[in-house]
């Protein structure tokens, strides 16, 4: 039995640095959107493309990124990930306008797809071996998200308050050069023959992006206008395309047969509502902070920090514990309803509200709903599938998820444009439209609670360790 690789615990430092800067990439410009508008010029409803673009990248290129590291070799797309990533935030940083400050967003979500689906297949390389020191490798690097989204929230604030906004994409270039000399520390693999789906590829993300446009655009054209139904029909083409894609060609980005894994349709629909109630909230959470409250950006990431702890104590000492004593279903369901429940409250929200009474209390139900929630759909997921589709099931729950945030930013944004949170300075018109953004998503998350406990099937998950592929030694050098 092979000891594995004498560095692994450093390189596991490395891989854990790498996920909790990908996380924080989508938490740190929260705080950071109203000095944004304010500077590059975006409408209300056009903010979210500052999030969206980096989402729909992200989610859309996240499999053949996977696809990428298992063709080519996981360290080098590692590396190439990083470079992107970097190019990305230099763009971001030195936007003068909105155009490009979302071109430098979508090219740091690029970056981002080429670097979380490689950091998993180095991690399963180097501990493989041991079950144990998996399981360990595992904790860690999970803990790693709620890390990066807690300390995202913080910096955001730091950045805009005492610097400017474009810090919060300065820190990713020294960050990210010092990763990249630290990626010796990382196992090599050397490429292999093989087909990548770009066509797939090329179909399912330009769906995605064209119906959140659409749904973006449709307040201002009309629902039943002649472009958004025509922008709407394509972007229902391409993901069928994209369907059809997969299943003719000889090498698919997502073969079909993968989901017959029990429950895999289950839970990604659940992260898909996950995400779709999640991260509008946390969206129009800042906002409500910012242009209601009239909170600094300092003020506003220190207001999220109760929220990002309970999330970090939760999802890294708690919910394990919970999943392993009544299994995934119980805690998925139930944790999307308690999301629903926190959702539900901060609808209540007013013009003259204060971050103790309107914020605080909800604002921990929703962080709790979602640290029961979101790690039990990602091992749901994985639980059922095979040592060669474990890698699969990983970056398709992951898709769904980030799939969902977008569509869901999209429709709930459309939503409080229509009830006037396009209004700056108004606040009643905004606090309304805010108002009416939570309780939707209040709405879709009870609904992916309830569909959770009547359609899951309610065996327990085991832990994906055991579909964890083994190491192929022969390929890995220092």
């Amino acid at each position: 039995m092979s000891t594995g690789n004498p560095r692994r615990w450093w390189a596991l430092v490395v891989l854990a640095a790498a996920q909790f800067m990908v996380i924080m990439d989508t938490s740190i410009i929260g705080v950071a959107l109203p000095e944004m508008q304010k500077d590059l010029g975006f409408s209300q409803g056009e903010l979210q493309w500052v999030f969206n673009a980096y989402v729909i990248a992200f989610g859309g290129l996240l499999l053949i990124g996977g696809r990428l590291s298992d063709l080519l070799g996981a360290r080098k797309i590692f590396n190439t990930g990083w470079v992107v990533l970097i190019a990305g935030s230099i763009v971001a940083a030195a936007a003068q306008t909105a155009w490009v400050e979302v071109v430098g967003r979508a090219i740091q979500g690029v970056g981002g797809a080429l670097i979380a689906p490689a950091a998993m297949t180095l991690l399963m390389m180097l501990f493989a071996h041991d079950p144990k020191e998996l399981g360990k490798a595992m904790a860690l690097y999970g803990a790693a998200a709620p890390a990066g989204g807690t300390a995202g929230v913080f910096l955001g604030g730091v950045f805009t308050e005492w610097l400017s906004w474009p810090w919060i994409f300065i820190i990713y270039i020294p960050i990210g050069i010092a990763t990249l000399a630290a990626t010796k520390l990382l196992p090599a693999v050397g490429s292999r023959r093989g087909a990548v789906d770009v066509l797939g590829a090329a179909a399912v993300t330009a769906g995605l992006a064209l119906a959140v446009f659409a749904i973006v655009r449709a307040p201002e054209t009309g629902w039943a206008s002649t472009s958004t139904v025509l922008q709407l029909v394509g972007a229902a083409t391409l993901l069928v395309l994209f369907f059809v894609i997969q299943k003719t060609v000889r090498e698919p980005l997502m073969p079909l047969g993968v989901w017959r894994v029990p429950r895999l349709g289950s839970a990604n629909l659940a992260m898909t509502l996950l995400g779709a109630a999640w991260i509008p909230m946390w969206y129009f959470l800042n906002l409500y902070l910012q242009q209601v409250l009239g909170y600094g950006a300092f003020a506003s990431g220190a207001a999220l920090l109760p929220m990002t702890g309970l999330l970090m104590i939760f999802m890294t000492a708690i919910t394990a514990r919970l999943m392993a004593k009544f299994g995934a279903k119980p805690l998925i369901g139930g944790g999307l309803l308690v999301l629903a429940a926190g959702l539900l409250w901060l609808s209540a929200i007013e013009p003259t509200g204060t971050f103790v009474v309107d914020v605080l209390p909800a604002s921990l139900v929703a962080a709790l709903g979602m640290s029961l929630a979101y790690i039990p759909a990602m091992m749901a997921a994985m639980s059922g599938a095979p040592q060669e589709q474990a890698g699969l099931a990983s970056g398709i729950v992951n898709t769904t998820y980030q799939v969902g945030s977008a569509l869901g930013l999209a429709a709930l944004t459309a939503v409080a444009t229509s009830q006037g949170a396009g209004q700056l300075g108004n606040l009643p018109t905004l606090t309304d439209g805010f108002s009416a953004a939570f309780l939707w998503a209040a709405a879709i998350a009870g609904a992916g609670g309830l569909i959770t406990l009547l359609a899951m099937r309610g065996e327990k998950a085991e832990t994906p360790s055991a579909a964890v592929p083994a190491a192929q030694d022969e390929h890995v050098r220092a």
